[in-house]
């Protein structure tokens, strides 16, 4: 791989994983011509994938999808490939997840499961993908299933910090639904200390909307409001619009009677948010983003 594909494709991860995503779209959309170019299958796709991380962690899930999809429909015979497809599926899960089409969300990771095969980074994401979809479809036995077997494939991997962190968040998501607020509360505070501690400061917005929800759930509503205040200005500052909304919403709704004026200005950020999500989707899925009865009642507000 020649030293300037290297450098792209170094960006965009950092971009990806520890820094703000869209600082990675431009290097990695040029990082795919630039592998395209040069014949280097394996770099382009996983440059791809990584385009549509960070595609997606903007907020910017139809340009993502487009960026995915061809790619998590492939069949490739080759492993790495096979890897990249996997997680293609599994990031447009997430997507869909986001979207709250849970059962869409499902078939692609059983998709991304299928295709992980042996890879063990892959069929985690699968696994706890599936976790994830089965809160939403609120499937709790199943929830804990898929979430006991990615956390078997995480045991003894220190070096797995991304997927040990995703671990906690849908541990605390899974706690939640079984009204747990307290357990909750302690997932999404291990979460933040470890994506903390491995310099993922989008990770650690996701943590702490969770721990925020966690605490609001439990009663805690002034430790709650400093948390999900924390959780918002991270976001906003990463450009992570897909954490900005919840957690200027929730924060917005809990301290209305308190405070109008933050309240206020807190509800006008999400509703901006939502509406940039819905900006670049497709028209049908946009239509039924904005129709969501969360989303709906925001707007409506």
């Amino acid at each position: 791989m020649d030293d300037d594909l290297t450098d792209l494709l170094a960006t965009g991860e950092r971009a990806a994983f520890h820094g703000r995503p869209a600082a990675g779209i431009a290097p990695l959309q040029r990082a795919v011509e630039s592998a395209h170019a040069a014949g280097q299958d394996a770099e382009a796709t996983a440059a791809v994938w990584l385009l549509g991380v960070c595609l997606a962690a903007s907020g910017r899930y139809g340009s993502a999808m487009v960026v995915l999809e061809p790619l998590a429909d492939a069949a490739p015979s080759d492993a790495e490939r096979r890897l990249f497809s996997s997680l293609a599926a599994a990031t447009l899960a997430s997507v869909a997840r986001q979207l709250g089409r849970h059962a869409e969300g499902r078939r692609l990771d059983e998709r991304a499961l299928d295709l992980a095969a042996d890879a063990a980074e892959a069929r985690f994401d699968a696994l706890l993908g599936l976790a994830a979809d089965a809160v939403g479809l609120e499937d709790p036995t199943a929830a804990d299933a898929a979430l006991a077997d990615a956390a078997t494939l995480a045991d003894g991997r220190p070096d797995w910090w991304r997927q040990r962190v995703r671990l906690d968040w849908v541990r605390a998501e899974v706690a939640l639904l079984r009204d747990r607020p307290e357990e909750a509360a302690s997932w999404a505070a291990s979460a933040v200390v470890l994506a903390e501690t491995s310099g993922a400061p989008r990770h650690v917005a996701k943590g702490l909307l969770f721990h925020g929800v966690s605490l609001v759930q439990g009663g805690d509503l002034d430790e709650a409001a400093a948390t999900l205040r924390r959780a918002a200005t991270l976001a906003e500052s990463l450009g992570a619009v897909p954490l900005v909304w919840p957690a200027r919403a929730v924060l917005g709704a809990l301290v209305a009677a308190i405070n109008p004026a933050e309240s206020s200005a807190s509800l006008a950020a999400a509703r901006v948010a939502v509406r940039q999500i819905a900006d670049d989707l497709p028209v049908r899925y946009a239509e039924d983003w904005l129709a969501r009865p969360d989303v709906a009642a925001l707007l409506a507000d």
